[in-house]
């Protein structure tokens, strides 16, 4: 799946270009994000997620694979899997800053996205809804990081779905495979991604018109089925 999302931030472009590309800055705004270890361009951590009664812990790579100065525009490829689980996900963002005034910033971020196991089993519209969320959020947090207050949210810009989208332009490397690690011990005290709780209001937008149709239709056949004198 591919998702364009668009925000601003309330800083001059240069400051908010550096800011997208420290890690150890924006990384923490994902939510349920734990960012482990910087290296140049090249980092690692995990994201916790609740799913239900079910916890998982993706441990992964990521690399920020492409940086052009003049266009304000960079590629961070990352790659992760769920220990004990066959849980796998596989994400490419695509980030541009462009000017809008001096201090006034547009952010694109374009991210094609491949997960398998559980959180896959979601539908595209739920997926679409949660990523909506989860974006404003990290939105929010980047725009409080440089400014003091939040962005605003994001605005949804464009959703493609073809099923091989993802898996045609982020493949895992051995060498990021390598770098998956298992989970080890007690994870650290930090945010944890609910699904669930991400999930729950547009699955509930989807199944209550449906629930109240039905209703409808059988009060409208207990009506429909009454004799004149009130019985049925």
């Amino acid at each position: 799946m591919e998702l364009e999302h668009r925000f601003e931030v309330p800083v001059g472009v240069e400051k908010a270009w550096n800011s997208l590309l420290d890690m150890e800055l924006v990384g923490p705004c994902f939510p349920g994000a734990i960012l482990d270890h910087v290296e140049g361009d090249d980092f690692s951590g995990s994201v916790k997620i609740k799913l239900g009664p079910i916890r998982m812990t993706y441990k992964g790579h990521a690399r920020i694979v492409e940086k052009d100065e003049a266009t304000h525009r960079a590629k961070i490829e990352a790659t992760g899997n769920a220990g004990g689980s066959t849980s796998t996900a596989a994400m490419l963002v695509t980030a541009t800053a462009t000017a809008l005034a001096p201090n006034r910033t547009q952010v694109d971020l374009v991210t094609t996205l491949s997960l398998t196991g559980r959180p896959a089993q979601f539908g595209r519209g739920v997926m679409v809804d949660v990523g909506n969320k989860l974006i404003g959020q990290f939105a929010d947090c980047v725009s409080t990081k440089l400014a003091g207050h939040e962005s605003g949210g994001a605005e949804l810009v464009d959703v493609t779905n073809p099923d091989e989208v993802a898996a045609d332009y982020v493949t895992p490397t051995p060498a990021a495979a390598a770098a998956f690690g298992a989970p080890g011990g007690a994870a650290p005290a930090a945010g944890e991604l609910d699904l669930w709780s991400a999930t729950a209001t547009p699955i509930l937008k989807r199944v209550l018109p449906i629930i109240a149709g039905i209703v409808a239709l059988i009060l409208v056949r207990k009506l429909f089925k009454r004799h004149p004198d009130g019985t049925e």
